[in-house]
């Protein structure tokens, strides 16, 4: 009877969670850092379309501590930009990006964007913390 009293228990209503995106290793202090963090698969990692996703934008310091709250449990993608230039955007040459960029579980990139499974965070209740480091390819 004791197992089932904890089961009942253990299946309540979950608390909403947290995501804090500790973001490091901009080479300058220039700009802002725009961020977006998605639960869809098919809006990463540009959020566009998503009418649920999460946007941040600050301005860029050494390191920046980004915080998203209250999150419903699922698996999300956060996609950093350094827009170093301030035009709210993502430069690009040849479809190369020229500003920084970085994801959650900072996963390798080779050819475009990581796929939204090698950045995806679970997300049960409770604090998660990420360690994203900003890339540049120029």
């Amino acid at each position: 009877m004791a197992a089932l009293i904890i089961l009942v228990a253990s299946t309540g209503t979950i608390a909403p969670g947290s995501l804090d995106a500790d973001v490091h290793g901009f080479r300058s202090q220039k700009g802002q850092v725009m961020a977006c963090l998605t639960t869809r698969p098919q809006n990463f990692p540009n959020c566009q379309d998503d009418p649920n996703a999460r946007r941040l934008t600050v301005p860029t310091v050494d390191a920046a501590m980004l915080q998203f709250g209250n999150l419903p449990s699922g698996t999300y993608a956060l996609a950093l930009i350094h827009d170093e230039n301030g035009n709210g955007k993502l430069d690009t040459v040849m479809g190369i990006p020229k500003e920084g960029f970085g994801f959650s579980k900072n996963p390798a990139i080779r050819f475009g964007p990581p796929s939204f499974k090698s950045a995806g965070v679970t997300i049960v209740g409770g604090r998660s913390d990420e360690s994203v480091k900003i890339k540049y390819l120029f």
